[in-house]
């Protein structure tokens, strides 16, 4: 068969021409490069802002940092009358009662991130899903109070006995039952991070594809081996972002804490006795700093609580990419 010849006039109907799509073209290129560029300085502000941060307490700090050096960080004596100033306490007090934090929130929040997401039915799952995520819109104030009046007394008059009748043998929970002190802060902090850990967690294992419950279903899994099999690994690597967020949280919380923890300069063993936390002592005393050496120590203590927060948040990065990564573990 023979192929009919095209129109002259059908060819120059179809081609478009070259003189229109070029400046159209170009116009495009203009406002995606102009798109890009725009989009760029937000991410270059963010930058800037971040080192801006570091720049200002390092330049604000720099009359403490070569006066004391490297023993600022171990020092244990904070005494602003004989000018000796020592991090050591703040930064024990401040891992300390963020980590007893975490081991009180991480069953709670994992337990009702699982609830609602796996066993609660319908009508009850958006009420307390709103609940939850309530909590987390609570003023640091507003927790602090209700951590004086009703935690404290609680603590006191319950708590620190029963520990110290039951596992006093431990140097943990030995001293007298202040009320204020490490257990109380921590236990505060617990209650502000479950809304944070569990939100994020409930997103995680409702992003998990319901073939995972199924197969293990219809292996003969019961519920609870289907969660505790084809849920919770799935879900693990946005488990341990949730839990990495709500120890940020616990690391940079001041109101609340200084409200609760008895605000001593003091490195103890004991759960009970009153500690202090880089946040709080900067809440506390700041306004207090009657010459300038006492100034760049607080504001040091400062630079060492945002050092401790992005080293925290780079080994949870690692940590996250390691379980994710295509040889990290399943089982």
């Amino acid at each position: 068969m023979l192929a009919t010849p095209k129109s002259p006039v059908m060819s120059h109907e179809l081609r478009v021409p070259r003189a229109v799509t070029t400046p159209l073209r170009r116009r495009i290129n203009v406002g995606d490069g102009l798109f890009r560029g725009v989009t760029a300085l937000f991410a270059l502000a963010i930058l800037v802002v971040l080192f801006s941060i570091f720049l200002v307490l390092i330049w604000e700090s720099a009359d403490s940092i070569t006066t004391f050096g490297w023993g600022f960080l171990s020092g244990s004596t904070w005494d602003p009358v004989f000018k000796q100033f020592g991090a050591w306490p703040f930064i024990y007090g401040t891992l300390v009662s963020s980590l007893l934090a975490l081991l009180q929130a991480v069953p709670l929040s994992v337990g009702t991130a699982v609830f609602l997401s796996e066993l609660s039915s319908s009508w009850l799952c958006s009420p307390v899903s709103f609940l939850v995520e309530l909590l987390a819109t609570i003023p640091s104030v507003v927790y602090g109070l209700w951590g004086v009046f009703v935690l404290v007394p609680f603590v006191r008059t319950y708590v620190e006995p029963a520990l110290g009748a039951t596992l006093g043998f431990l140097p943990f929970f030995q001293g007298p039952a202040y009320g204020v002190g490490m257990l109380t802060a921590s236990m505060v902090l617990a209650v502000m991070i479950v809304p944070y850990i569990t939100s994020v967690t409930h997103e995680v294992l409702r992003a998990v594809p319901a073939d995972q419950r199924e197969a293990a279903l219809a292996l003969g899994a019961t519920k609870w081996e289907m969660i505790r099999i084809a849920v919770l690994p799935y879900g693990r690597t946005g488990i341990i972002g949730a839990v990495m967020l709500g120890l940020g949280r616990a690391i940079g919380e001041t109101m609340a804490v200084t409200m609760v923890i008895g605000n001593r300069s003091d490195v103890s063993l004991s759960l009970f006795a009153p500690a202090n936390t880089m946040a709080s002592v900067i809440a506390n005393e700041f306004s207090e700093a009657t010459y300038d050496l006492y100034v760049h120590a607080l504001i040091e203590i400062g630079l060492v609580l945002l050092l401790v927060t992005v080293v925290i948040n780079v080994l949870a990065r690692l940590l996250v990419w390691s379980v994710a990564a295509p040889g990290g573990r399943r089982d």
